[in-house]
C-alpha cells in the first residue's frame, strides 16, 4: 500500500492517479503500486491482444490492455487487468476507466 495515499475516495484516487508515472490499483480507499511484468507475461498478453483486435474488427466492442483502468463499482475497486473487452455504450463515454467488461483476461 502507498503510505501517503491511504483512504482516498474514488474521485481523489482518479485525480491523483492521473498525475502518477506508475500505475496504481485502488481497493476500497487503499492504493497499491503495480508490479512490472516478465517477458513471457508481456509476450502472452500481446498475443492475446492481437487475436482480440482481429476478432473484434467490424463490431462495436473494444479491447483494452493493461493501460486502461477497469472500475468494479460494487466492490469500490479500480484495477488494471491484463486485457479486457467491453461492448457497452456507456464505456464509450468514460475515457479514464471502463465499467462494463464482457471479458477479462489475466495472465498468471
Amino acid at each position: 500500500m502507498i503510505a501517503n495515499c491511504k483512504n482516498l475516495n474514488r474521485d481523489q484516487y482518479l485525480q491523483w492517479e492521473e498525475q502518477q508515472e506508475e500505475k496504481h490499483e485502488y481497493v476500497d480507499g487503499q492504493i497499491f503500486a503495480m508490479a512490472g511484468a516478465s517477458e513471457n507475461h508481456v509476450i502472452i498478453t500481446d498475443n492475446f491482444f492481437a487475436e482480440l483486435v482481429t476478432a473484434l474488427r467490424g463490431i462495436q466492442c473494444r479491447s483494452f490492455s493493461s493501460n486502461m483502468k477497469l472500475a468494479i463499482d460494487s466492490e469500490n475497486i479500480y484495477y488494471y487487468p491484463d486485457l479486457f473487452v467491453t461492448c457497452h455504450d456507456g464505456d464509450r463515454l468514460t475515457k479514464q476507466y471502463k465499467s462494463h467488461p464482457c471479458l477479462i483476461v489475466e495472465v498468471l
